[in-house]
């Protein structure tokens, strides 16, 4: 099955299964999340992700875009890669930042995200590029 970044290679993952990457280009600018979460929440469904999963990634992932938005270099594009694999989905989100600074972990956004995601991490480089990455489990209920 070709993946959906059109490369046609739908590659093996680590557990043996067949995983399907997508990538996303928006402006960073708040307006465009829509497009995000919409996104966002059509390929969850796509992977038989359930109603409350979907909507809790959808969330997560505008959570994690907001907070990458405050330090973007204007006129910059947020990039986000969905991995999908069998019960999982694993969403990386970056942009180019203004202080190449992440985001602090000690804020309620971050314990929004935390609680929305099974895993969430951050991590800068190279130069100033900011990103955070969530992990989704089918049925995972969070950290």
């Amino acid at each position: 099955m070709p993946s959906a970044d059109g490369t046609g290679d739908s590659g093996d993952v680590h557990s043996g299964g067949l995983r399907d990457v997508v990538q996303l280009a928006i402006p960073a600018a708040g307006a465009y999340l829509v497009v995000l979460r919409t996104a966002t929440a059509s390929l969850a469904a796509r992977a038989d992700f359930t109603l409350d999963d979907i909507e809790d990634l959808r969330i997560a992932v505008d959570e994690a875009s907001a907070l990458l938005l405050v330090s973007a270099i204007p006129g910059s594009a947020l990039e986000c890669l969905f991995t999908l694999s069998p019960g999982l989905m694993r969403v990386t989100v970056s942009v180019d930042s203004l202080d190449g600074e992440p985001p602090s972990k000690d804020t309620f956004a971050w314990t929004v995200l935390s609680a929305l995601a099974g895993e969430v991490g951050s991590s800068t480089g190279p130069g100033q590029r900011v990103t955070i990455e969530l992990t989704k489990r089918r049925g995972d209920f969070g950290g």
